[in-house]
């Protein structure tokens, strides 16, 4: 039976790795009798986490897909990595989901994965739901956790559950909104009275709920102040209404590992989180009339988005994709308006972990898969043939840690970079790049544990093996002082002889290269001259301090000589040679290193930290300013001293800490640098 947008919850489950994401999407599954016994992470049985890299390391990597059905609803659930290195996939989920489940521990603080994925939901207009988890676990304190979130998200977070607890157990749960009670079983949770130490909690809570309930409804606040209270009916709609406009956080609480409390949360999902049919428009580009649309999510032209691209040797591409509008079937053509071209639907998929159940059609507001799209790829379009729109693009964090690559067994660099290729439209935080001043290929990503991923995906995926080493600096070379040589070449061997004379004056110079000539007389003929240049040019790659590209030089041949018989352009080009030589060492040649331009986002507990580290890595600082919560630092710093920059501002600022690089200029290097470069 087709399910509509009204049935169906897209729920992306994020936090801090490790508070049990992939455990509650069990449990949740388990509960919606989609899997007959919940997996465990520790053993590699669970749904979410497939992949063998996941299955070793114990820990999500890529964004996994899954669905359930309760009470009539639809919960299509995407479970997300929590650990820093794949912020990339927390971008795909979030153009999927219409709402957020964060999960966070009941350890008295906000982590920094569940700060983080709240301000990002946020920031992104997604309504979400806050699960504190663990609460079987003995130092577990649900009112110490409430009260670090209502401190850290002021006027937004709003308890809706209170745990009852036997010793340190959660064994039930009371809810302010019902005014019912639950007490855990094997069976689920079974209504009970609300235990008479709750009593007076439960209504203070609930006469808050009012009061929130009150400021998200103008009707709901003038009858407030007339009658002084609401009904729970009514307070029950201001919450909804508070949770879809994201002024509303509501608190539930359980243990996703025994299973407690899940069935509650999966009860207020299907009354609180709205509906897929209830989003707002998504903005699109309607190429028909060159403007601006936003993309209902109901009947309609089709229109869908791929969030996600998984790519395997064996099985081929598969694009994830959410209907936005319409419905899509298989046999269908469809356009993708990215890449203008035409694609035809061979087969669709509703996803359960690693699991394809083909079906016949995906509706507005669901989520599944198709394979085998030649010219798709994550962010792009596909709608109508006859009413082409296009969605904005997903934007992706930039990489920050890049590293050398190379195969490991000559012969095989084909396999190894078609293979990185095909991760990189996988993973689109992963990059592949030309450095065009070493030559190297750069794999660029968000951390160490990312291109660790990589490269492991690359053996078992594509039977290709990888080196990663520390990239090469791009120094250069110049003069700071004008010099000149002579170079005299001069070769007698019987018969013709070569002769070629030359000198050259050397001066510093804002241009890469210079080249000028103040012959008089013809002491040098003019066809000679241009040999005397390109032997200048071919020296330029290799200079004389650290064989380094010398930079900034400008030569000017100013006088010479020749030979009638023995002259040639190649005996000219070898004087220019060692004219070179002599003149560059007289010229007071120096090492120029890179120097990048940072920009550093640290919340301002962080700030001393990171100033001081930056000292160390002979940086100077050009400005701070402050946005919202964060102190935005300009900085300079030597790009040698960067390399694992992205490493160290993670672990000094408990992973809040976020910078761009960019390159800024080149500056003349100390001398400690050019002393342990010849040392290497």
């Amino acid at each position: 039976m087709a399910i509509t947008a009204n049935d169906i919850r897209n729920i992306a489950i994020v936090g801090h790795s490790g508070e049990g994401k992939t455990t509650l999407t069990e449990a949740i599954l388990f509960n919606g009798g989609s899997i007959e016994r919940m997996g465990k992470v520790e053993s590699g049985t669970t749904v979410s986490d497939f992949d063998e890299q996941e299955i070793a390391r114990k820990m999500s990597i890529s964004l996994s897909l899954s669905y359930t059905n309760w009470k009539g609803v639809k919960l299509n659930l995407i479970d997300v990595p929590g650990f820093y290195d794949f912020e990339g996939e927390f971008d795909e989920a979030m153009r999927a989901c219409g709402a957020a489940l964060v999960v966070t521990g009941a350890g008295g603080t906000v982590t920094v994965g569940a700060e983080k994925a709240i301000n990002r939901c946020l920031h992104a207009k997604k309504p979400l739901v806050v699960f504190i988890n663990g609460m079987d676990k003995e130092n577990a304190d649900y009112q110490k956790t409430v009260l670090a979130l209502q401190e850290k998200y002021k006027n937004k977070i709003a308890p809706i559950q209170i745990p009852i607890m036997e010793g340190n157990k959660m064994v039930g749960v009371a809810n302010a909104l019902t005014g019912k009670a639950y007490r855990f079983s094997n069976a689920g949770a079974e209504e009970i009275p609300v235990p008479e130490e709750y009593r007076r909690d439960l209504e203070a809570m609930f006469f808050t709920l009012m009061e929130t309930a009150a400021e998200n409804d103008d009707v709901l606040l003038e009858k407030y102040f007339e009658d002084g209270m609401l009904s729970r009916e009514d307070t029950i709609h201001g919450i909804r209404k508070g949770i879809f406009s994201i002024n509303i956080i509501p608190v539930m609480a359980g243990s996703a590992l025994t299973n407690k409390g899940v069935i509650n949360l999966m009860d207020e999902i299907v009354k609180y989180v709205p509906e897929a049919a209830e989003r707002t428009p998504i903005p699109a580009l309607d190429l028909n009339a060159d403007r601006v649309t936003g993309v209902n999510c109901g009947d309609g032209a089709f229109a869908a988005q791929v969030f996600k691209t998984a790519v395997d040797a064996f099985v081929g591409k598969m694009n994830y994709l959410r209907v936005c509008r319409g419905t899509l079937k298989t046999g269908m053509t469809v356009r993708n308006t990215n890449t203008d071209t035409e694609e035809r639907i061979n087969s669709l998929y509703l996803v359960r972990g690693k699991k394809l159940e083909a079906v016949n059609e995906l509706n507005a507001g669901d989520l599944g898969a198709v394979s085998k799209l030649t010219n798709t790829g994550t962010g792009d379009t596909l709608s109508a043939l006859d009413t082409p729109v296009r969605f904005d693009p997903i934007a992706f964090p930039r990489p920050v840690l890049f590293m050398a690559v190379n195969a490991k067994v000559r012969g095989t660099e084909d396999k190894v970079f078609t293979g990185l290729n095909r991760l990189a439209e996988e993973d689109k935080s992963f990059t592949l790049v030309k450095d065009p001043d070493t030559g190297e290929t750069l794999a660029g990503g968000l951390g160490e544990i990312q291109l660790d991923v990589v490269k492991k995906k690359l053996k078992s995926k594509f039977g290709a093996e990888a080196e990663f080493s520390t990239p090469q600096i791009a120094y250069r070379e110049t003069i700071r002082a004008t010099a000149t040589a002579e170079g005299k070449y001069k070769k007698q061997t019987g018969g013709h002889g070569q002769y070629g004379h030359c000198k050259i004056r050397f001066e510093p110079t804002e241009k890469d290269f210079e080249f000028a000539e103040e012959v008089v007389g013809g002491a040098v003929p003019k066809q000679y001259i241009p040999a005397v240049e390109k032997g200048l040019i071919e020296c330029l790659p290799h200079g004389v301090l650290a064989g380094y590209p010398v930079v900034r030089l400008k030569a000017v041949l100013y006088d010479g000589s020749y030979h009638d018989v023995d002259s040639s352009e190649a005996a000219f080009k070898a004087a220019a040679e060692l004219a070179f030589r002599e003149g560059v060492k007289n010229a007071k040649p120096v090492l120029l290193e890179p120097l990048s331009r940072l920009k550093i986002g640290v919340p301002e507990s962080f700030v001393g930290d990171v100033l001081g580290d930056l000292n160390k890595r002979r940086g100077r600082i050009i400005g701070m300013e402050a946005q919202d919560d964060v102190q935005i630092i300009t900085a300079e710093a030597p790009k040698a001293e960067l390399l694992t920059y992205a490493t160290a501002l993670r672990s000094m600022t408990q992973g809040r800490g976020k910078f761009t690089e960019t390159f800024a200029r080149y500056e003349e290097a100390p001398p400690a640098v050019l002393q342990s470069l010849n040392k290497n």
